[in-house]
């Protein structure tokens, strides 16, 4: 059962993160062991966790969006400079210069020289809910930002439990093991002066050889899990784990009813469904803005032209002079109003309608959310009630089986219990310790699980 749920709870944690993490380090030497608890261990993760890295980034990409959306009002600038050969000379620049010049006089005089410098800006009311939709998208992303960090936070301290739990597993079964060795030993003074036959000797040392395979897979399983669980913490390849904690519950008293109606509202995954369609909705309003409201469109440019000049001056001579010069730029001022965008059946009516029909699919799968939320909830609220219940009754069958087992190992080096009455006895004990860690395990995964939910640390 263990090694079941640390498996799971190791296999769940490491697919969310091996999907961006790389291998700093190609060394397989083993580092120095470092010993970490609980709070230790999530900040470590915080500071280092590769998956958190990429969610940083993904979140100053929308922080840089959302401050400099304002950008749309930035007029387009361009500059530009031009050399052009005609290749024969106009007629129509011959009947301009009165007939008297019907072709170049010399190569010079093919080449003419135009400079631009323009600037076009756009304004639309649409602009204004664009700019407060990006704002929107970088408040959900926050909120995206703040999930990743309370999942990862969530994984590593069940990780941390379950190591907790495979540990303590590991050393009821290395007292088990011991227990078995100190047996043999007596088994083989008492069968040296005669005090038990060899067949009771060979029991003893048949126990004690079958126990230790166990013990050495489970040592082995648990050194593997922590070499996983330091990887997914962000630290070297080959650091030795050593953990510090107990596996116990905070107690805490729950009535559901109560926890949906002060907390149901800051679950971040409805949270982040309500920032989604007030994004949906700004952009539905940009867009029925650009539809119903005319866009206003100035430019400006200033083109200089120089073509040469005439007679004896030659193409080079008559750049400086401001006659050879002129401007053909413009100042226009646009009002537009696409009429086709009105149309029912456009497609940019069609776009309206897709946006508000995601709106609608939207706060469907809220309410999914905030119904399953209640199940949750109540499903969290009965195994901490159960756990609780069954953490008080282990709690006293532990006392119970240590007395027996107590009573029973007293009767077996007296010579009056058989060496199978003292194995079941003893597993009967194991049972019980392990009975009680895991119940109280369930109860600290439970509790998570609500916190999580609720986005609320009900245990503080």
């Amino acid at each position: 059962m263990i090694r079941k749920v640390c498996a799971a709870i190791l296999f769940s944690a490491a697919l969310g993160n091996l999907a961006t993490a790389q291998v700093q380090s190609d060394s397989t030497t083993d580092l120095e062991t470092v010993s970490i608890n609980l709070e230790q261990a999530v900040e470590y993760a915080m500071a280092n966790n590769r998956t958190l890295k990429s969610n940083d980034i993904d979140l100053e990409m929308k922080a840089r969006a959302a401050k400099y959306s304002w950008n749309v009002f930035l007029p387009s600038v361009s500059v530009s400079g031009t050399m052009s050969r005609s290749t024969e000379y106009s007629p129509s620049s011959a009947a301009m210069s009165g007939g008297l010049k019907t072709d170049f006089a010399d190569e010079e005089e093919h080449w003419a020289a135009v400079g631009t410098v323009s600037a076009s800006l756009n304004l639309s009311l649409a602009y204004i809910w664009q700019i407060r939709a990006k704002k929107a998208e970088y408040e959900n992303g926050k909120i995206s930002w703040e999930q990743s960090q309370k999942d990862t936070i969530l994984n590593i301290k069940k990780l941390f439990y379950g190591l907790l739990l495979q540990q303590e597993n590991l050393k009821i079964q290395k007292a088990t093991l011991e227990n078995a060795r100190q047996r043999m030993v007596q088994a083989q003074t008492s069968y040296k002066a005669g005090a038990i036959p060899e067949l009771s000797l060979l029991q003893t040392q048949v126990n004690y050889q079958n126990t230790k395979p166990d013990v050495e897979s489970a040592e082995q399983s648990l050194i593997q899990s922590l070499d996983t669980f330091a990887f997914l913490l962000g630290m070297p390849v080959g650091t030795r784990i050593k953990l510090e904690g107990t596996i116990e519950p905070k107690y805490i008293d729950t009535d559901v009813a109560t926890l949906i109606d002060n907390y149901g509202e800051n679950d971040l995954d409805i949270r982040a469904l309500k920032g989604q369609v007030d994004v949906l909705k700004m952009n539905l309003s940009a867009l029925d803005i650009a539809t119903w409201t005319p866009a206003l469109s100035l430019n400006y440019g200033w083109q200089p032209a120089y073509i040469g000049s005439d007679g004896a001056f030659h193409f080079y001579k008559g750049i400086g002079n401001d006659d050879e010069w002129y401007d053909s730029g413009s100042l226009s001022l646009t009002l537009a109003w696409n009429v086709t965008n009105m149309l029912p059946w456009s497609s940019n009516r069609q776009q309206a309608k897709d946006l508000k029909a995601n709106i609608a699919k939207l706060e469907l799968t809220m309410e999914t959310l905030r119904e399953n939320q209640k199940v949750e909830v109540r499903k969290a609220v009965d195994t901490l009630n159960q756990a609780k219940a069954q953490i008080d009754a282990m709690g006293r069958n532990v006392t119970l089986a240590q007395r027996a087992y107590d009573a029973t190992y007293r009767s077996y080096r007296n010579g009056m219990t058989e060496l199978l009455d003292l194995r079941d006895a003893e597993e009967s004990l194991n049972k019980a310790k392990l009975g009680l860690l895991n119940q109280k395990y369930s109860y600290i995964s439970a509790l998570m699980d609500l916190e999580n939910t609720l986005n609320t640390p009900l245990a503080e």
